[in-house]
């Protein structure tokens, strides 16, 4: 079934994107929510006649997004969290972590923008901004315990990749 997104779905598509989904999805979800419509060849028509009259105010919003992208380009945050001995926080460091961080380096970022997954460990990790459908950021995020030493750690340690992983001492 195809169906015309009215608003953004993450992992789906981007407003005004046709996309291809199951038939009860569309008609049982996406349609009765309003995030949706059926994508007719009538309505397919007023879409490109929409698109046409709005790309002025896409392209405008697609610089606007580009904009913040830049200057997200070089920050690189370190979170910090309560972590029991082994390593593992209690809780999760997720996109609304992440969120306040960038709040208070002054950049206003909504956390629905934010996908990565919950971090449950000390160590480095991604997290990517979607501000447009063409313009994503990867931010560094380095989860550090609370109480261990304030270090400035510089942006290419944290945008580093880990190469190798520890490993524990095997037990014979």
């Amino acid at each position: 079934m195809e169906i015309i997104l009215k608003e953004d779905i993450i992992g789906l598509g981007f407003k005004n994107d046709i996309v291809n989904v199951k038939a009860g999805y569309g008609r049982n979800y996406l349609i009765p929510k309003g995030k949706g419509v059926i994508a007719s060849p009538p309505a397919k028509k007023v879409l490109a006649e929409n698109l046409k009259q709005q790309a002025h105010k896409i392209a405008a919003m697609k610089a606007e997004a580009e904009k913040k992208a830049e200057a997200l380009k070089d920050v690189a945050l370190v979170i910090m969290a309560k972590v029991s001995t082994t390593g593992v926080t209690y809780g999760s460091v997720n996109a609304a972590h992440v969120s306040e961080e960038l709040k208070k380096l002054g950049h206003e970022i909504d956390r629905k923008l934010i996908v990565m997954r919950d971090i449950k460990t000390v160590g480095d990790f991604i997290a990517t901004i979607h501000f447009h459908k063409e313009v994503t950021v990867e931010i560094p995020v380095k989860v550090v315990a609370e109480g261990a030493e304030q270090i400035e750690v510089p942006v290419e340690e944290v945008a580093a990749p880990v190469e190798s992983e520890t490993e524990a001492p095997v037990e014979e």
